[in-house]
């Protein structure tokens, strides 16, 4: 018996598809076909699925050609199972060619044509208009939004760029030359469908409602608001108008931490008791968070990362909540630890912009701890430990890039109604980190004040 094995993502099944393995099964006799898992689709860049693994899994099982279905979810794994499953032709579309004769050494490799003028990313982005982005702020993070917005695929693209300061608007335009530099705001919001916001903090707030109120999607940095009551009214306006409204902590978002919270979720360390992280950087004295006197410092900059595991881990409610800071000369916090329990577990954020910590992440529990290597946001590696010191399980997942990319996908995936749910990080989750952030900032000005 002849065995051909393929491999796809077969996202949004369609004619191409069906032609493909029907030609890669007239090769043999039996028809094997590898479907890319969810993760192992990220890692190799492609951010926008429009189904579900299960409804992926389910189309090519159900096709008449294909007589098994197996799961890809690594590099590697085409020579692996050539191997196992003694396959006799290894079949890819012709838009690879080449890239596989390495597996030349264990079987024949077939590049096949495509179906011209059909493909899963044509029929995902044809029933829906191009994204047009706005970005508000010019700082590091824009530089890094405009890179990583290159690599979501779908029509998405950064066309307009406000500062009030437009010299500052001005450098960055001249990096990016498809940018042009809008002169107010409102004129900017006439121009574009989305806005991401990543402007000062306290500004946040302002800026989203009024891209909200002209039905605007909007994804603004961390922090979304610096009090419940704007987190809150921010919410009801999206709701109200059908927007989306995404916080952008972009640790939320991809897919190390993800399949982490899964593991912990499942049960491996029994029951959550304590969560530790700490996320801290030395900056010079000059820069913004370390001068603005009234929304600067450690906590309202870097907190949002320290919160994310706990509000996961601990839930928003029940939460007892107090702070040690150390401070400048200007009163600004340098190093602030959180301290956060909820009555069954406890937890220890610790962020700095003038001290400097281990950046890992340990999640103690009732039948051992995972401990996340440095740096724990942008999470790759962990590992699970047990009482025997022997016993541990090691995991890796890709992390690409800046990590942007996750939330900016996720973001166009809710705004063309791919996915709906928030769960990468929800509403609630947002609000009670807004919350914590409006305690702090009480906390702060009544040490100033005594």
């Amino acid at each position: 018996m002849k065995t051909v094995i393929t491999y796809g993502v077969f996202d949004l099944y369609h004619e191409g598809h069906e032609n493909l393995l029907r030609r890669a099964k007239a090769l043999g006799d039996r028809l094997i076909v590898g479907v890319t898992s969810n993760e192992f689709t990220k890692q190799r860049g492609k951010l926008l699925l429009a189904d579900s693994l299960d409804i992926r899994m389910a189309n090519v099982r159900n096709c008449p050609y294909v007589d098994e279905v197996i799961l890809e979810d690594h590099y590697g794994q085409k020579a692996e199972d050539i191997q196992k499953y003694r396959a006799d032709v290894f079949v890819v579309g012709d838009d690879w060619k080449g890239k596989f004769d390495y597996l030349r050494k264990w079987c024949e490799v077939v590049y096949l044509p495509r179906t011209p003028g059909i493909s899963s990313s044509s029929l995902r982005t044809a029933p829906y208009p191009k994204i047009s982005f706005g970005v508000v702020g010019s700082g590091r993070i824009v530089r890094r939004f405009l890179e990583e917005i290159k690599t979501v695929h779908g029509g998405v693209h950064a066309e307009q760029i406000y500062n009030p300061h437009r010299e500052s608007a001005e450098r960055a335009a001249a990096e990016h030359p498809d940018l042009s530099v809008c002169d107010s705001y409102p004129n900017m919001l006439k121009l574009c469908d989305a806005v991401y916001i990543a402007s000062p903090h306290e500004t946040h707030y302002a800026y989203a409602k009024e891209a909200l109120q002209e039905g605007k999607h909007v994804l603004c940095e961390k922090p979304l608001a610096l009090k419940e009551a704007e987190a809150k009214e921010l919410f009801a306006i999206a709701e109200e108008k059908s927007l989306v409204l995404m916080e952008a902590v972009k640790t939320a978002y991809c897919p190390g931490f993800t399949r982490l919270l899964s593991i912990i979720e499942t049960g491996f360390i029994g029951e959550v008791r304590d969560v530790e992280c700490s996320f801290t950087k030395l900056t010079a004295p000059d820069v913004r968070e370390r001068t603005d006197t009234e929304y600067g410092g450690a906590f309202t900059e870097l907190a949002s990362y320290t919160l994310l595991p706990v509000l996961k881990l601990l839930g928003c409610k029940d939460l007892q909540v107090r702070f040690d800071s150390q401070f400048d000369e200007n009163g600004i916090d340098l190093y602030t630890k959180a301290y956060i329990s909820n009555g069954k577990a406890l937890s220890c954020g610790k962020t700095g912009l003038g001290v400097k910590t281990e950046g890992s992440m340990i999640v103690a529990g009732t039948d051992g701890y995972i401990r996340v290597e440095a740096p724990w946001w942008k999470t790759s590696r962990f590992s699970i430990h047990h009482e025997d010191p022997q016993d541990i399980q090691d995991f890796k997942v890709y992390f690409a890039g800046e990590g942007l990319r996750y939330e900016i996908a996720e973001f166009v995936d809710r705004i063309q109604g791919w996915h709906t749910s928030d769960y990468h990080l929800t509403k609630e989750e947002s609000i009670t980190m807004a919350r914590i952030f409006e305690q702090y900032l009480e906390y702060r000005k009544g040490l100033r004040e005594e």
